[in-house]
């Protein structure tokens, strides 16, 4: 991370008008994402929507996760004025991982794939928008999840759902954005393959044959430019020191179709192939063990241990 007592390039403190660390923003810039383009002229056009409201800033460039969640957890340490996350939802997910419990907020410019994290709280996505929101923008403290002991701000999941993740390459969201998430769903949904889940959530305990298993923190679901808005448990919040637990049991194609329909129009009674918990801790285990994914991402298999940190992490959001 760049030393803030020291120029450093876009937003460095002019000479003899030094800015306090409070008052400035690490932008923190995910050359993988696929909107953002990356580059020289991403970072001009960052630099220059900053400066435009004559605020300080620094810009790092950081591809690894453990990078993002290292520089964030330094700024936050350091004390500045917000960390801004400039990818997708892992981009940010990484970013809050680092902040959590710090009381830093987190801007999010949305140039990922999905970003579900923005669509969630209301984040224009332009960059001049959600720029302005970083800036202007007013502090929500949220709840984060915990999974084997690492935060996440959306949604862990098993089965189903890692599995479209992982076959959601790098080049189908690069070639196709969120229809890559289509592209990957068709593919295995046709036949969704089952296994022998234990949940245990709080002090209830259930075994069940099922294809897919979420823990969802956030749990509202936007396709952007689809006729697409699920919200995946019927009574889902960002901040009620909660995690919803969704199984989904589905043995064919039409089955799952009729899923998706009620989801999208919250009709979550009356089939007996979706289930419904909430818990402040969760357990999930599988026979066999199943891929798993966390806020988008592969996170090796099953058992899952998750539990919430009640509104851990703050973001900025507008007026």
């Amino acid at each position: 991370m760049p030393d803030p007592s020291t120029p450093a390039g876009p937003g460095a403190p002019a000479e003899g008008f030094p800015y306090a660390i409070s008052e400035r923003f690490l932008i923190l810039v995910n050359p993988r994402a696929s909107a953002a383009g990356g580059g020289a002229t991403l970072r001009r056009r960052l630099a220059a929507a900053f400066a435009s409201h004559g605020v300080p800033f620094d810009i790092l460039e950081v591809s690894r996760s453990e990078g993002l969640r290292e520089a964030a957890r330094r700024a936050a340490d350091a004390g500045f004025r917000a960390v801004v996350a400039v990818g997708g939802d892992g981009t940010v997910a990484q970013t809050l991982r680092g902040t959590a419990g710090t009381g830093v907020p987190v801007a999010i410019l949305p140039f990922g794939t999905g970003n579900q994290l923005a669509a969630n709280f209301g984040i224009p996505a332009s960059l001049e928008g959600s720029v302005r929101t970083a800036v202007e923008g007013v502090r929500e403290a949220i709840d984060l999840g915990r999974v084997n002991g690492q935060h996440f701000a959306l949604i862990a999941g098993a089965g189903l759902d890692a599995d479209v993740m992982a076959d959601a390459t790098t080049q189908l969201k690069n070639r196709f954005g969120f229809a890559a998430y289509l592209v990957s769903g068709l593919k295995n949904v046709i036949t969704p393959r089952a296994a022998d889940f234990r949940i245990v959530a709080d002090d209830r305990e259930l075994e069940i044959r099922a294809s897919m298993v979420l823990v969802a923190n956030v749990g509202h679901i936007v396709a952007a430019g689809l006729p697409m808005d699920f919200k995946v448990a019927p009574r889902s919040s960002f901040k009620d020191g909660l995690l919803d637990v969704c199984v989904y049991a589905p043995r064919n194609l039409p089955e799952v179709a009729n899923m998706l329909w009620r989801v999208a129009r919250e009709r979550y009674a009356g089939n007996e192939r979706m289930l419904f918990l909430q818990a402040r801790s969760v357990q999930v285990e599988s026979d066999p063990p199943l891929a798993a994914q966390v806020d988008g991402e592969p996170f090796g298999e099953t058992p899952l241990v998750a539990d919430v940190d009640p509104l851990a992490g703050t973001i900025l959001v507008p007026k």
